[in-house]
C-alpha cells in the first residue's frame, strides 16, 4: 500500500460535499473516517469505499473493481473494500453519494460489532 498526502488532500476537496473526513496512514495506506467510522482506504491513488454483498453489486455494475492483494505466499486475497466507478472520480456530487452508502455500511458494522469490555 502507499499513501501520498497530496492524494488525501484531493480526496478531501472532492469528498467535501460530506463534511469534515479525517484521514490517518495506516499499513502504508491510509484509513478514512468520517464520524468515527472508517468508510474507505487510499492506496496507489484509489478511494476504496467499504460495501456490503449489496453495495459491492451496485458498484461492480457500475464499473468498479474490488481491492485485492497479493500474500507472500503468492494467494491473491480481497477486502469488501470497491474503487469509485470511474464517473465518480470525475462528479463529486456522485462520489459523495457513493461514500454515504459506504459511511452507511461502516456505521451499522461499527453499531453492530460487540463492545470490548473494559478491566476494572
Amino acid at each position: 500500500m502507499a499513501y501520498d498526502p497530496a492524494f488525501g488532500d484531493w480526496i478531501r476537496d472532492h469528498l467535501q460535499g460530506l463534511g469534515p473526513i479525517e484521514i490517518k496512514r495506516m499499513f502504508g495506506g491510509a484509513g478514512v473516517k468520517f464520524g468515527g467510522s472508517m468508510f474507505a482506504i487510499l492506496d496507489d491513488g484509489v478511494l476504496w469505499l467499504k460495501a456490503d454483498e449489496s453495495l459491492a453489486r451496485e458498484l461492480e455494475a457500475e464499473g468498479a473493481r474490488q481491492f485485492t492483494y497479493p500474500t507472500k505466499d503468492g494467494r491473491v486475497m480481497s477486502m469488501a473494500y470497491w474503487s469509485l466507478p470511474d464517473t465518480a472520480v470525475d462528479d463529486p456530487d456522485e462520489a459523495v453519494g457513493w461514500a454515504r452508502k459506504s459511511i452507511a455500511i461502516a456505521t451499522a458494522k461499527a453499531v453492530a460489532k460487540p463492545k470490548r469490555r473494559t478491566r476494572s
